[in-house]
């Protein structure tokens, strides 16, 4: 046997051992893996996180895997408990964009930097934000809507899912582009701004596709536009902005599960084929679509270099705002 033939085996006989010693790990303390949501149950990011746990048990050979729900601060409590947790494998934190892209260029003192602090595990899907309106609302569509609020100026009040989020700045730019006076009304995650809005308490809210999706097809609101470069496909009839003459808003936002630094990475390769092997996964690829998300695994270098795209595109908004830190 040649030396490089030696090592190329010796180096695979490494990675597998590596890999079954990661489940095994997790099978033998007898403790749960826990997925950090940091928003309320009832949302997006819960109802993805929830799927995933229950499909993941049975790739993980039985251990099982749980939701830990903490809301606040548009996922900051639970970036900061991500941070602090042991890097032994049993604590990850599900996420989309705003708590990795966004809030540590909007907050002066996050408690946690995504570039030191965390690694990059799996990345799930992408997804475009989406401006709705409540079912009292009068419109239609964008051109409706903003004939109405030019008619009626006290009620440009558009709900968003957090403060200093991208919907937030999405609220400024349909103001200096329409030249209203819109106002927006920051929430603890997308849940009881879905609340407000199925109530005709506000009448309009900007989050992300899958957060409106199940109300939009049953009725209950209006999806009247939609961020990325084409259309949905779980919603063809509604035109994005760019085809209404906003631009710069193509880079699409992403959901990702990260790991607090230090997490051997034997975990990190475990845990990610996991995810990759659930999203294959017939059922939990119809689920994921029919929320509204464009479904596609992406290994920890995938996702890293999806994050790192986003939040540029990101930066450069937010510095054209004028924005400050708070």
């Amino acid at each position: 046997m040649t030396q490089s033939r030696r090592q190329l085996l010796k180096a695979g006989v490494g990675a597998a051992a590596a890999s079954a010693l990661g489940s095994v790990a997790w099978a033998s303390s007898g403790q749960p893996i826990r997925i950090l949501v940091g928003f309320p149950p009832g949302g997006g990011s819960d109802a993805i996180a929830r799927l995933l746990a229950e499909k993941l048990k049975d790739e993980l050979g039985g251990v099982t895997v749980v939701v830990d729900n903490r809301p606040g601060a548009g996922g900051q409590i639970a970036a900061q408990l991500l941070k602090a947790a042991p890097a032994d494998g049993h604590t990850l934190f599900l996420t989309h964009d705003h708590t990795i892209s966004i809030l540590p260029q909007v907050v002066k003192k996050p408690g946690f930097d995504p570039q030191q602090d965390f690694i990059p595990v799996a990345g799930i899907a992408t997804f475009v934000n989406a401006l709705a309106v409540s079912s009292n609302t009068p419109g239609k569509n964008l051109a409706e809507y903003v004939a109405w609020l030019k008619a009626n100026p006290k009620r440009g009040t558009i709900g968003i899912p957090a403060p200093a989020s991208t919907p937030e700045f999405l609220v400024k730019i349909l103001t200096d582009h329409y030249k209203l006076d819109l106002v927006a009304a920051p929430y603890r995650g997308s849940a009881p701004l879905l609340g407000d809005m199925l109530g005709n308490q506000i009448p309009a809210g900007i989050a992300s596709v899958p957060d409106f999706m199940e109300n939009h097809k049953a009725g209950k609101l209006r999806v009247i536009s939609v961020l990325g470069a084409k259309r949905q496909a779980s919603m063809p009839d509604v035109p994005t902005l760019l085809e209404q003459g906003i631009k710069g808003f193509e880079e699409l936002p992403y959901y990702g599960i990260f790991a607090p630094k230090g997490v051997p990475q034997a975990f990190v390769d475990r845990f990610s084929a996991a995810v990759g092997n659930v999203l294959k996964q017939r059922d939990v690829y119809a689920q994921l679509t029919a929320l509204g998300l464009t479904v596609g695994y992406m290994n920890p270098a995938q996702l890293a270099a999806r994050e790192t795209a986003y939040t540029r595109v990101w930066t450069g908004i937010i510095q054209r705002s004028g924005f400050q830190p708070q």
